[in-house]
């Protein structure tokens, strides 16, 4: 029986992508455009990463120059300034995900384990009234794979009752390389690697553990 879910943020709980897309379209502005939509494919193929790993293969990969780890977090802290003033809008929120978690955090220890940088990622979650619902919630510049490894050795989880949903290959990668189940949602390219698949949270709520 499932006991914890971790939850990715992007593309789960809320449908942040077009808006982060014109992030990293702001930041670097004043840069080739052709190298710019090159960085958005590479954004939008790991949705998973963190936006320090994106301006760094932004610099090494596309521009071919070496960036140092302050410009990064010039770049980042660029970033999340507008990340801040758009994403409070809850008009980007997924509803079905947020109805599930508001209705089942009872039933369920719940996580958040994303990609988004850490100090942000609470922010928007304090601001549209999540935080209370989860047990935690981690962000970069943690790679994913280690948060979920010490949230799974800090919590003491049983992997066999833990699942990570996802909509992304580094998702999928997450869970994977922590032995824990993996339920793919909002992108149906994961379907080839996954046959957990939520079209909604049915299943979810059929499989719940009474404490």
């Amino acid at each position: 029986m499932i006991k914890n879910i971790l939850f990715d943020f992007d593309g789960v709980i809320i449908d942040s992508m077009p808006v982060r897309e014109y992030g990293f379209r702001k930041i670097f502005q004043n840069f080739d455009t052709n190298l710019v939509d090159k960085l958005i494919d590479y954004h939008e193929l790991n949705g998973g990463l963190s936006r320090f790993i994106k301006i760094k293969y932004f610099y090494e990969k596309l521009l071919n120059k070496n960036i140092d780890e302050e410009l990064i977090l010039e770049y980042a802290n660029s970033f999340s300034k507008i990340m801040k003033n758009e994403l409070i809008n809850k008009k980007y929120l997924i509803n079905q995900t947020v109805e599930f978690i508001i209705n089942h955090t009872q039933n369920y220890n719940l996580h958040i384990v994303s990609g988004s940088e850490q100090n942000e990622l609470r922010y928007l979650c304090k601001e549209l009234n999540l935080t209370q619902y989860f047990n935690s919630i981690h962000g970069s510049p943690t790679h994913k794979n280690i948060l979920v490894k010490e949230l799974l050795e800090k919590s003491n989880y049983n992997i066999q009752e833990t699942i990570l949903i996802g909509d992304s290959i580094n998702d999928y990668e997450a869970a994977t390389v922590n032995n824990i189940n993996f339920y793919g949602y909002n992108n149906t390219e994961l379907l080839k690697l996954s046959a957990d698949y939520l079209v909604d949270f049915k299943p979810l709520i059929k499989n719940i553990v009474q404490y």
